[in-house]
């Protein structure tokens, strides 16, 4: 973002070189007018610096720049992770990870609309309330969308992750092995509304996606879940690693639910 400059008619509008009220310029009887290319003497020059160091103008240049800067983006947490990715000899805690700290992914289809080619779709989703992951994604949809009317049609889905979103690969690129990538593959099925599931389902996206609640109720979004029959994790070179879906689901349960912040 480039710097700001407040322009000095900005500042100088209410200020005199003593800060004691507006500029006023005098003529004396004879005296030519100077040309406009002839006006920024040195001595205007050093007017305008002590001008643009006031405190009335800096704090003019301050409220520029907070009227410039983005709106935070309300989300459930922030997309950078807060805790140390597991080793590369620790697959199923690196693909736990990934699914606690993201809060978004492509979750693929097969298009009813395309005569059965792939469809990837960017959803938001959630695998707990913050501090209780359970590795299962829970997604928010309606038919509305194409992903949802798929999933009705034919449930073979997958949902993939990259740690690129995260902030911890550093510089390299999203397809450097380095660079954590998880793919979920299986059945995305509709969570019963009236089960002790979806209540669960529910306060897991709410709390990271507070939006939700709040989006049309005559669009008639449902909980969805993603039941894991296959896991690709690439986190380092050698090709992926191999995870079944009971270690993946299973990893940390000694430790109870909570996984991470």
């Amino acid at each position: 973002m480039r710097p700001i400059h407040p322009h000095p008619a900005f500042c100088s509008s209410s200020l005199s070189a003593t800060g004691k009220g507006p500029i006023k310029r005098r003529r004396r009887a004879g005296q030519q007018v100077p040309l406009p290319h002839d006006r920024t003497t040195a001595k205007a020059r050093s007017h305008q610096e002590r001008i643009m160091r006031s405190p009335a103008c800096l704090a003019a240049a301050l409220l520029l720049l907070a009227l410039r800067l983005p709106a935070p983006a309300v989300a459930g947490r922030p997309l950078v992770a807060r805790d140390r990715k597991p080793a590369p000899s620790e697959a199923a805690a690196t693909a736990r990870w990934l699914a606690a700290q993201n809060t978004w992914g492509v979750l693929s289809t097969i298009s009813s609309d395309l005569s059965g080619a792939p469809f990837g779709n960017v959803v938001s989703y959630s695998d707990g309330v913050p501090g209780e992951s359970h590795g299962i994604p829970y997604f928010y949809l309606t038919t509305l969308d194409p992903t949802a009317r798929d999933a009705l049609e034919d449930e073979r889905t997958s949902f993939t992750l990259s740690e690129f979103p995260l902030g911890t690969c550093g510089k390299v690129d999203p397809e450097n092995p380095t660079c954590a990538k998880l793919t979920l593959t299986g059945k995305l099925k509709v969570v019963d509304h009236k089960s002790p599931e979806a209540a669960l389902a529910k306060a897991a996206l709410f709390s990271k996606h507070p939006e939700m609640e709040g989006w049309p109720k005559n669009h008639h979004f449902e909980i969805f879940k993603l039941e894991i029959e296959n896991i690709f994790l690439i986190d380092w070179f050698g090709g992926p690693k191999p995870i079944s879906p009971s270690q993946y689901l299973d990893y940390g349960r000694d430790q109870g639910s909570v996984m991470f912040l």
